[in-house]
């Protein structure tokens, strides 16, 4: 079996960051075995990746790195970046520059190295200049937005790959039982003004809809609350523990959601695979939201609304409602895009294979 290394830490705190990593373990999970590091991540995290019981899971970076360096001794061997935000600073630098001795073994020795489903959170020259070595060592490269892609060069653009997970398009197409509008904000932004509030419990009144505030980031709790007393709704919250089940809860909600309203961008994603119209409303200026969608095909998702009017941010809602089916063939031709690149991720891995024979 072809030794596999991938790195899979992340927010542990945060579902969004199981979601979009939990399909590429799933793409490598054929004839290969795995070798993942999760560092000091809680039960709950982990089995939410939904591991094989015969993958090797490290939460010590020596000791994985050290498998690594054996394995390569043994057998070609192939070490995937883990997918998701790059932040361009020197915390951010600690794989693409901790693992480049290990990934410059492994193609020393005949195995490769690839670097699927990232982007990039900020855009420094400086850091870009650290992170060259180790996109130069990559033999297959995807970024998950465009500007991301612009910026570093080096591969092409997939869509995220948390869009690969969520209900299939034949389920969740129908209208019916939607009776949910979600919403869920950063709790380390600035707070929905009330002229946001007012646009959202007119627009939740206006098609009877029942206002849910949920939280997928455990750091993002208080503000669930905070919005579900304001908006006269209810909350689904989370305490921190058991990742799957809180994953099932919130799935559930979304596939009862007419529209999802925030600004995480894998709440986003996960309420709109499971069938609801996503509103990208921000409090600030970022374009995240927007970058990833539009990687799709989707312009317009993410918006800054902090100045916005209660019916500017209205019509907003309401055209998002209006596209939902547009947006739900959307979803359809990103993960034909996504599957393609599963199906190049699979033939990359049993060329590694074949250099065996």
């Amino acid at each position: 079996m072809t030794p596999i290394f991938l790195p899979l830490i992340g927010q542990y705190q945060n579902i969004g960051d199981i979601i979009l990593r939990r399909p590429l373990a799933k793409w490598l999970q054929g004839d290969s075995r795995l070798h993942v590091f999760t560092g000091d991540a809680p039960a709950g995290y982990t089995e939410a990746l939904q591991l094989r019981p015969d993958d090797h899971v490290y939460t010590s970076f020596l000791s994985w790195y050290r498998a690594g360096m054996e394995a390569s001794r043994r057998q070609k061997s192939i070490y995937l970046f883990k997918p998701g935000e790059i932040q361009l600073s020197l915390k951010g630098m600690k794989e693409h520059l901790g693992v480049l001795p290990m990934a410059k073994r492994f193609k020393a020795r005949g195995g490769s190295v690839a670097r699927l489903g990232s982007g990039v959170r900020n855009f420094s020259s400086f850091y870009r200049r650290l992170i060259t070595p180790s996109l130069k060592v990559s033999d297959l490269t995807y970024w998950r937005d465009q500007g991301s892609f612009q910026y570093l060069g080096h591969g092409g653009v997939m869509p995220d790959l948390a869009f690969a997970e969520g209900g299939e398009l034949s389920r969740i197409s129908s209208m019916e039982n939607r009776r949910y509008l979600i919403v869920s904000m950063r709790g380390d932004r600035p707070a929905p003004n009330e002229a946001w509030r007012k646009a959202v419990r007119d627009f939740a009144h206006k098609h009877r809809l029942e206002i849910m505030a949920v939280t997928q980031v455990l750091m993002d709790s208080a503000r669930s609350r905070e919005l579900a007393g304001s908006l006269g709704g209810q909350v689904l919250d989370w305490d921190g523990h058991d990742h799957m089940q809180q994953e099932q809860r919130l799935r559930d909600v979304y596939r009862r959601a007419a529209l999802v309203v925030s600004d995480r961008l894998h709440v986003l994603i996960a309420a709109y695979t499971e069938g609801a119209a996503p509103a990208g409303l921000t409090t600030d200026n970022s374009s995240k939201v927007d970058r990833h969608f539009e990687a799709i095909g989707l312009k317009g998702v993410g918006q800054s609304a902090a100045s916005w009017s209660p019916e500017r941010t209205g019509q907003f809602l309401e055209d998002t409602l209006r596209q939902r089916e547009s947006y739900l063939n959307t979803l359809g031709q990103a993960r034909v895009s996504l599957d393609g690149v599963r199906k190049e991720l699979v033939s990359f891995v049993e060329a590694v294979r074949g250099r065996e024979a």
